[in-house]
């Protein structure tokens, strides 16, 4: 093996990428919730920040398919922190909208999110940080997000 070359699968960028998810996920379920995921705070969040969108407008930016955001808007139904409805100009359309509950969901899980976000990112300078979001946003080919 030459010198500086990492072993695999340690030079995959996938298998680092999975990785930092699993180090995601164990800091997620320490530090925000349990019982309530990353995908469903960004669920949430997006809804905040774009009241009424259709279940299909809500799964784009979350990069979740038909059935997987139905699936997902159900169980927030029932949990009480979303509410759907069917658009009365489209009966084919189902609205969704954050309840005072989820409103109360997010702000309690925010500060959560934010310290995750902070650990995850803990042995990196602040440029690095940057930098690293940057290279996300170009590798899954949305520059211009976020």
């Amino acid at each position: 093996m030459p010198l500086g070359r990492l072993p695999e699968p340690y030079c995959y960028t996938g298998h680092l990428i999975r990785r930092a998810q699993q180090r995601h996920n164990t800091l997620w379920q320490q530090e925000v919730s349990k019982r309530v995921s990353s995908v469903q705070y960004a669920a949430l969040t997006t809804l905040q920040r774009s009241p009424g969108l259709s279940q299909i407008e809500l799964g784009e930016p979350l990069d979740l398919d038909r059935s997987t955001i139905a699936d997902l808007v159900s169980r927030m139904v029932a949990r009480g922190v979303v509410s759907r409805e069917q658009d009365p100009g489209d009966r084919r359309r189902k609205l969704v909208h954050l309840t005072p509950m989820g409103v109360a969901e997010v702000n309690r899980l925010r500060p959560g999110v934010e310290r995750v976000n902070r650990l995850l990112t803990a042995s990196l300078a602040d440029q690095e940080t940057r930098q690293l979001k940057r290279i996300l946003r170009l590798l899954l080919g949305a520059a211009g997000e976020g």
